[in-house]
C-alpha cells in the first residue's frame, strides 16, 4: 500500500485546489471503509466500479478483497490523483479511467464489459449539476446488473431524494467513526 502520509498530503492538496469535487478535506477512514464493503458478496464479485477513487484508500481495499479474476473499473476527473493511482496501484485487475462517472456506459462499451456487480462511491453529488447528477445515476442504474449493488457514501442525507427516484428502496447506515461522521446509502438494481 502506498505511503498514507503521501496519500493524505496528495489529498488536501487536491482538495484545497477543487473543494468541490470532494468531499472531504483527508481520505476516508478504515472504519469507513471496512462498513461500506463488508455489504458485498466478494466471492460472487466479477466487476466493480468505484467513482471518486481520489489517493486509492478504498481501492486498496478493494483490491484486497476481490477474487483474482475480478476487475476493479476506478473512474478519476483530478488528473493528479489518475498519475498517482497509476503509479501507486500497478495490480492488473485494475482499470484506471481519466473521466467523468457520468460516462460509465461508454466506458464499459470501451473496456468491453457487461455489467457490473457493483458500483461504490464516494463523489459529493450535491455539489453536481444537476443533469449530470442525474446521468451518473441512470447510466449507474444501466450497467449494474440485476440485483447488483450501487453503494454511495456521503456526509450528509442529502442524496436520499436522487437516489429513490433512479433506484425506489434505499437501505442508510451510519459510520460515526469517520471525519466526518459518513452515511452509507446501499441501493440495488431491482
Amino acid at each position: 500500500m502506498p505511503s498514507r502520509l503521501h496519500q493524505t498530503l496528495l489529498f488536501a492538496k487536491t482538495f484545497f485546489k477543487h473543494p468541490a469535487m470532494l468531499g472531504s478535506l483527508i481520505p476516508s477512514s478504515s472504519y469507513l471503509s471496512n462498513h461500506l464493503l463488508q455489504q458485498i458478496d466478494w466471492r460472487e464479485v466479477r466487476v466493480v466500479v468505484e467513482y471518486g477513487p481520489g489517493v486509492g484508500t478504498l481501492t486498496w481495499e478493494i483490491l484486497k478483497r476481490m477474487p483474482p479474476d475480478a476487475t476493479l473499473v476506478a473512474i478519476e476527473t483530478q488528473p493528479d490523483f489518475v498519475t498517482y493511482l497509476r503509479e501507486a496501484f500497478p495490480d492488473p485487475r485494475l482499470r484506471i479511467v481519466h473521466g467523468s462517472a457520468a460516462d460509465i456506459g461508454k466506458v464499459f462499451e470501451q473496456l468491453q464489459l457487461d455489467s457490473a456487480d457493483c458500483i461504490i462511491s464516494g463523489i459529493p453529488y450535491t455539489t453536481l449539476d444537476r443533469e449530470v447528477r442525474e446521468r451518473i445515476l441512470r447510466e449507474s442504474w444501466r450497467v449494474l446488473r440485476p440485483n447488483g449493488a450501487f453503494l454511495v457514501y456521503q456526509f450528509t442525507g442529502a442524496v436520499l431524494p436522487y437516489l429513490r427516484q433512479v433506484f425506489g428502496r434505499v437501505h442508510q447506515e451510519y459510520e460515526p467513526r469517520n471525519i466526518l461522521p459518513a452515511r452509507i446509502f446501499y441501493c440495488v438494481r431491482s
